[in-house]
Protein backbone atom coordinates (compact mmCIF):
# COMPACT_ATOMS: atom_id res chain seq x y z
CA UNK A 1 0.00 0.00 0.00
CA UNK A 2 1.20 3.50 -0.72
CA UNK A 3 1.94 5.48 2.42
CA UNK A 4 3.58 8.59 0.95
CA UNK A 5 1.84 9.62 -2.24
CA UNK A 6 4.13 12.59 -2.81
CA UNK A 7 7.14 10.29 -3.26
CA UNK A 8 5.41 7.01 -4.10
CA UNK A 9 6.73 5.23 -0.98
CA UNK A 10 5.05 1.99 0.05
CA UNK A 11 4.74 0.27 3.40
CA UNK A 12 7.08 -2.44 2.14
CA UNK A 13 9.76 0.14 1.33
CA UNK A 14 9.46 1.54 4.86
CA UNK A 15 9.68 -1.95 6.40
CA UNK A 16 12.72 -2.69 4.26
CA UNK A 17 14.41 0.54 5.40
CA UNK A 18 13.81 -0.44 9.03
CA UNK A 19 15.11 -3.98 8.59
CA UNK A 20 18.05 -3.35 6.28
CA UNK A 21 19.12 0.23 7.00
CA UNK A 22 18.33 0.37 10.71
CA UNK A 23 15.83 3.22 10.39
CA UNK A 24 14.20 3.73 13.78
CA UNK A 25 12.43 7.09 13.68
CA UNK A 26 10.87 9.63 11.33
CA UNK A 27 14.01 11.76 11.03
CA UNK A 28 15.98 8.77 9.77
CA UNK A 29 13.12 7.68 7.51
CA UNK A 30 12.88 11.17 6.04
CA UNK A 31 16.63 11.16 5.33
CA UNK A 32 16.54 7.67 3.81
CA UNK A 33 13.37 7.85 1.70
CA UNK A 34 12.05 11.40 1.81
CA UNK A 35 8.86 10.33 3.60
CA UNK A 36 7.01 13.23 5.19
CA UNK A 37 9.00 16.10 3.71
CA UNK A 38 6.25 17.36 1.38
CA UNK A 39 2.65 17.57 2.61
CA UNK A 40 3.18 15.54 5.82
CA UNK A 41 -0.07 13.58 5.65
CA UNK A 42 1.85 10.29 5.71
CA UNK A 43 3.86 10.93 8.88
CA UNK A 44 1.48 9.28 11.33
CA UNK A 45 1.06 6.13 9.21
CA UNK A 46 4.79 5.93 8.45
CA UNK A 47 5.68 6.19 12.14
CA UNK A 48 3.19 3.46 12.94
CA UNK A 49 4.80 1.16 10.35
CA UNK A 50 8.28 1.88 11.71
CA UNK A 51 7.14 1.15 15.27
CA UNK A 52 5.31 -2.07 14.41
CA UNK A 53 8.22 -3.33 12.31
CA UNK A 54 10.67 -2.72 15.13
CA UNK A 55 8.39 -4.48 17.62
CA UNK A 56 7.78 -7.43 15.27
CA UNK A 57 11.50 -7.84 14.59
CA UNK A 58 12.51 -7.64 18.26
CA UNK A 59 9.87 -10.17 19.34
CA UNK A 60 10.92 -12.54 16.59
CA UNK A 61 14.57 -12.38 17.63
CA UNK A 62 13.71 -13.14 21.26
CA UNK A 63 11.80 -16.29 20.30
CA UNK A 64 14.62 -17.69 18.17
Amino acid sequence: MYVCLCHGITDNAIKQAVREDGVGNMRQLREALGVGDQCGKCVRMAQSIVDSTIIDESLFKEVC
